[in-house]
């Protein structure tokens, strides 16, 4: 066997384990459908989410939002009205959350500043620790969007079919914390 073409078989033979490697990585992972529904832990909400991959930072409907200064700090004030998925009834109710980070949305029509708050999401088994910017998504479909820094954090993406995993999160479901280097564009 000439040297060349043992080198091309031993490349050979890497490439095969590294595809092996990727695959078992990925059968690792859990897949999500492009919408799934998500809890909002804290109030116990169940809402209906797109996973939206053309989109950076996650967004939850929020309506009346101020901000204001709280011992020295930025906070957002807004209300959540949502669609309970799970009894059908209308959660409403106004949240106050430290402001995690001013937003610029730039779009067709201009652009706009949006107020980002953390929130606790339970996506499958797992609480997430994740960045929402707030806006009034009355008009859409999906009163939560996911974008690809939540994606990201929760497994794989299957475009093709919804609701493969059911948010079910105990006391002591694992938790994930917001990691600061999200906040890199």
């Amino acid at each position: 066997m000439s040297k060349a073409f043992s080198h091309v078989l031993g490349l050979c033979a890497l490439s095969g384990a590294l595809v092996a490697s990727s695959a078992t990585l990925a059968d690792e992972r859990d897949v999500y459908g492009w919408v799934e529904n998500a809890v909002i832990d804290h109030w116990d909400i169940t809402v209906k989410a797109k996973l939206d991959s053309g989109a950076l930072t996650s967004s939850l409907d929020a309506r009346d939002i101020e901000t204001f200064e709280k011992e020295g700090e930025e906070w957002v004030r807004f209300r959540l009205q949502l669609e309970d998925q799970g009894s059908g009834e209308t959660f409403s109710d106004e949240i106050e959350r430290p402001l995690h980070r001013e937003q610029t949305v730039r779009g067709a029509g201009g652009s706009d500043e949006r107020p980002v708050v953390l929130l606790d999401i339970c996506m499958g088994n797992t609480v997430y620790e994740e960045q929402f910017s707030l806006r009034d998504r009355e008009e859409m479909i999906y009163p939560m969007l996911l974008g690809r820094r939540t994606i990201s954090h929760l497994g794989l993406l299957d475009v093709e079919n919804t609701f493969l995993q059911d948010p079910e999160c105990s006391e002591d479901a694992d938790y994930v914390a917001f990691d600061p280097e999200d906040d890199q564009d």
